[in-house]
This record gives C-alpha cells, sequence and structure tokens, in this order.
C-alpha cells in the first residue's frame, strides 16, 4: 500500500524547495499536478523523470478514482503550481478521500504565499482570515467584503492581475481607507510589496501585472466594540437618503456622512446599501 506525500513547490524562487521535497518527488511512484506543464519545468531543473498525472479543479471527479488505485500500488505526491497543497486548490478532496480509503498521507511543508505575504506586511499573524481568491462578481465580491467590516482579524486575499483594480475599489468602498500591504510575484525577480491604504494602492498599480497577495488590517478592537449611537444612526440615515435623492455618488456620500458624524465608513456605507435595498 503506498503512501500519499503532500509536498509544497516554490511560489517563485526554485531554490525555497526544501531538499526532502527533492528527494521525495524523485522517488514517488507517480505525481499528481496541478498543471503538469508548470511542475514539468520543476522537475526539469531538478533532473528528476517521474510519470505525471494533472489533477486539478476542472478533472478532480474524474482522477480522483484512479489516483486512489494508484495508491494501491505506489507512493504519490500530490503538488500545486506554486505552495502547500489543498490551499486555494482541490488538493483537500484527495487528501481526504485517500485517508479515508486507509492511506498514510504525510506533509512535506514549504512555501506558502499566505505566511510570507503576512510576514512581509509588518501586520500581526497571530489571529488572521485567509479568503483565497474574493468571488469574480463584483455583488458577490462586494456582500463578502460586507461580512468582514467588523471583522479585527488581518485578512489575507489572492488575487489575479486583471480583477486586481476592482477588488481594491470595493475594498475602499465597503473597508475604508484600510491599511493594507499588497505584494506582487512574491520570490521573484520582481518581487514587489506596496503598504499604505486602499486608494493609494489604486493610484501605484495602473496596470497590474502579476501575481498578488493582499494582506488587510482588521479594525481594532475598541472601534469594533464601540458603535454608533440611535441618535448618529438616525441623523446618518436622514442624511443619506438626502444624498441619494440629489443624485450624489455612493463613495462621496458616505465620505461626507462619515466626517460630519464620526462614523466609521463602514458603518455609513452598510446604511448606504440597506437603504438602497429599501427604495428598490
Amino acid at each position: 500500500m503506498g503512501k500519499l506525500y503532500v509536498v509544497g513547490t516554490p511560489i517563485g524562487n526554485l531554490e525555497d524547495l526544501t531538499p526532502r521535497a527533492a528527494r521525495i518527488l524523485g522517488e514517488v511512484s507517480l505525481i499528481a499536478a496541478e498543471d503538469t506543464r508548470v511542475t514539468r519545468r520543476l522537475l526539469s531543473h531538478l533532473g528528476i523523470h517521474v510519470p505525471m498525472v494533472s489533477y486539478n479543479e476542472h478533472n478532480k471527479h474524474q482522477r480522483l478514482p484512479a489516483l486512489l488505485e494508484d495508491l494501491g500500488s505506489g507512493d504519490l505526491a500530490l503538488v500545486t503550481d506554486a505552495g502547500m497543497p489543498a490551499v486555494s486548490d482541490p488538493g483537500s478532496d484527495l487528501v481526504a478521500q485517500a485517508a479515508a480509503a486507509g492511506f498514510q498521507v504525510e506533509a512535506v511543508p514549504g512555501v506558502s504565499a499566505v505566511t510570507t505575504a503576512l510576514s512581509m506586511s509588518g501586520m500581526s499573524g497571530d489571529g488572521f482570515l485567509f479568503l483565497g481568491f474574493l468571488p469574480r462578481k463584483a455583488r458577490e465580491r462586494r456582500t463578502k467584503l460586507e461580512g468582514l467590516t467588523e471583522s479585527t482579524h488581518t485578512l489575507v486575499v489572492f488575487e489575479a492581475p486583471h480583477r486586481l483594480k476592482a477588488t481594491l475599489r470595493d475594498i475602499l468602498a465597503v473597508l475604508g481607507e484600510r491599511e493594507m500591504s499588497v505584494c506582487r510575484e512574491l520570490t521573484k525577480l520582481y518581487e514587489e510589496v506596496f503598504r499604505g491604504t486602499a486608494s493609494e494602492a489604486l493610484a501605484h498599480f495602473r496596470e497590474p501585472r502579476g501575481e498578488f497577495v493582499l494582506v488587510i488590517r482588521g479594525v481594532t478592537p475598541t472601534a469594533a466594540a464601540s458603535g454608533p449611537t440611535d441618535d448618529q444612526l438616525e441623523e446618518a440615515g436622514q442624511r443619506l437618503a438626502s444624498l441619494r435623492k440629489d443624485g450624489v455618488r455612493a463613495k462621496d456620500a458616505v465620505a461626507q456622512v462619515s466626517d460630519a458624524l464620526g462614523m466609521t465608513k463602514n458603518r455609513v456605507y452598510q446604511m448606504w446599501v440597506e437603504s438602497g435595498r429599501t427604495t428598490r
């Protein structure tokens, strides 16, 4: 009976592959890779010639039975394109079913873009929420962010270059001017870590390229605990209704009411969204 190795691979710099990972990849009978083309480049660099099969979000249901059968006769390594399998990756299904079938599962730890970005951000990693990739659709993305407006945890988000600006705009609108760290091409030749606010990041990344990890500071516990008074909420509602009637944009209306009443932009924006639903 074989063993399933969950192997971490570099997120950019090939020197970050551990000697143990290199040894395991050369000893297994088969490698299940997210994209065999990407993994083939790593294996060529190592001089390793081991059979591979693709295992990804599109074919995982078809591949699983055959991979479990392969485990019956030899060791199998599970790898993703970059980082640890099963983190924003379909590998968790294979791990769960292999363990349920009685196969031994062993981790071969490696680099993670999540912890790498956290360590570079200067923000606390004592308590953080990893969100993977936010929804592609704007409405769903904003809804996801609205549920995090009062979270005191540091938030970690993956994002593709073609969606970065839209995501930053939604972060600004929903979470406000949070301190954040935007990490680009981590461990690669053109690595960049931008530290600032969402609006500053929007101005900086005019033509985003590469792979991004966003680290966003959570609200302070005191700010989360002390909400606005009933009088503030009533006045804010009246002001927002008047501004909406006058055709003022959401961003400007939220800023005006937040500055005038001393309420957080997150809370004011929530009220704006809720009032919009009731007026439809």
